[in-house]
């Protein structure tokens, strides 16, 4: 979900030899022998990702499994803010990795390089409500490795320093939020809004709040039923927008995800905004002690419209075309279904499982999330899934021209409804 423009990080687990971490690295040889004395084929899983907010849990995945399969060295490529041109170009050149990354909204866009996990252990061990984000056709095409939640980020102690008892869940009660933590010295917001995808994570909110049928909503967009004006609730996605930026950090256009972390975990702000359940690990190397809260976006003065939004939206992917595809399903089948796979998602990646008998993380956000909903607390639709990629990277390209002044707010709308018509849908 995050990380430095270009970012590309190559890890490589192996026994027996090592590769030189860059996007260059290049394949190990075909054989190897076992610990038996019988010489077994040597097999390479390329996996390239766009979250490196997992790159220790994956790479503890990684060395786990070269235990079980000793002949199998996984080499992980991450890159965050190109990724999809990035991966584009693999396609298009024939140079595809054998796991790729989408978004969940995306499953239909890459089902004809995506393998079929339907009868895979993987596949009976999700979910029902993963499982059905993960398929199109009736094929299982992908596979999480979390359920996220998305919500406002807030520190516990900087609010009751400065009175805030309640969590506000409307305008006026933000408002007011915002007035007794600048009366204290505290900067309200933290804002990374140098990354494009935290627009999106935003945009979500305000579509909920504009429509019980998100899905609905998005397909009208998508396909130029409706307009961005013909929603007032939406249209208050501006004035949200604006109120964090006047509320603050300076230069909202350079602050990029560990930036916003660092602001949030080092106490100068008090809210996080765009983010969700999977910023809590980086909060928590700067700061273990810090309190940490969620909560909805406040929309308008209707509190029912304050949500907090949870579901897949992250897909892995399984090259269908892959050289080395049983190793690879065999690999994840593993992740899945293991016991070591169990505990992986909740003590390691410290993520929501997405399978049925995972270990829940001892993190925060997450016990925040099962108090808010047994307290009756009302869980958004992952309306994420009903645009894809490709739209969401020119949105926020678009928002960040609006937040630079670069262009109007009449503008940038005019631009956004074009983009969706173009981008939104897979074609």
């Amino acid at each position: 979900m995050s990380s430095r423009k270009g970012l590309c990080t190559i890890v490589t687990a192996s026994l027996t030899l090592s590769l030189i971490a860059g996007c260059g690295a290049s394949a190990p040889s075909q054989v190897e022998t076992s610990k038996s004395g019988t010489s077994e084929k040597k097999t390479l899983i390329k996996i390239f990702v766009a979250s490196p907010e997992y790159t220790d849990a994956y790479n503890a995945a990684i060395l786990e499994y070269k235990k079980v399969k000793s002949n199998v060295t996984i080499q992980l490529e991450i890159m965050q803010s190109d990724y999809p041109t990035v991966l584009k170009t693999k396609i298009a050149t024939g140079d595809m990795p054998d796991v790729f990354q989408s978004t969940a909204g995306e499953i239909k866009q890459y089902a004809e390089y995506s393998a079929d996990l339907s009868n895979e252990p993987l596949a009976a061990a999700m979910t029902d409500s993963v499982k059905t984000s993960m398929s199109d056709g009736g094929k299982v095409l992908g596979l999480p490795i979390n359920v996220a939640m998305f919500s406002l980020i807030y520190n516990k102690d900087l609010f009751a320093d400065a009175g805030i008892s309640d969590v506000p869940k409307t305008s006026s009660q933000l408002t007011e939020a915002i007035t007794k933590l600048k009366a204290k010295g505290i900067t309200p917001f933290a804002n990374g809004y140098k990354e494009w995808w935290v627009h999106k994570h935003i945009l979500q909110q305000f579509i909920n709040a504009e429509s019980d049928n998100a899905m609905q909503l998005m397909s009208d967009f998508n396909t130029g039923k409706t307009s961005f004006k013909d929603h007032p609730t939406l249209m208050k996605m501006f004035d949200f927008v604006d109120t964090t930026i006047q509320n603050g950090m300076p230069k909202p256009l350079e602050r990029d995800f560990p930036a916003e972390i660092s602001d949030f975990a080092t106490g100068k702000a008090a809210i996080i905004t765009g983010q969700g359940a999977w910023a809590e690990s980086g909060i928590s190397k700067i700061n273990p002690n810090l309190k940490i809260g969620i909560m909805g976006y406040p929309i308008n003065e209707d509190p029912n419209k304050s949500m907090i939004v949870t579901g897949a939206d992250q897909a892995l992917r399984i090259n269908k075309n892959s050289k080395s595809l049983q190793e690879t399903k065999d690999f994840f089948n593993w992740l899945y279904t293991s016991e070591y796979g169990k505990s992986w998602f909740g003590n390691i990646a410290k993520v929501i499982p997405p399978i049925k008998n995972g270990d829940m993380p001892n993190m925060q956000m997450a016990k925040a999330l099962t108090e808010y909903l047994k307290a009756g607390g009302k869980a958004g639709a992952l309306s994420l899934n009903y645009s894809i990629d490709s739209f969401y990277q020119k949105y926020g390209e678009d928002m960040q021209a609006y937040i630079g002044k670069a262009k109007t707010k009449d503008q940038v709308i005019e631009q956004i409804q074009k983009d969706w018509i173009q981008l939104g849908a897979p074609k």
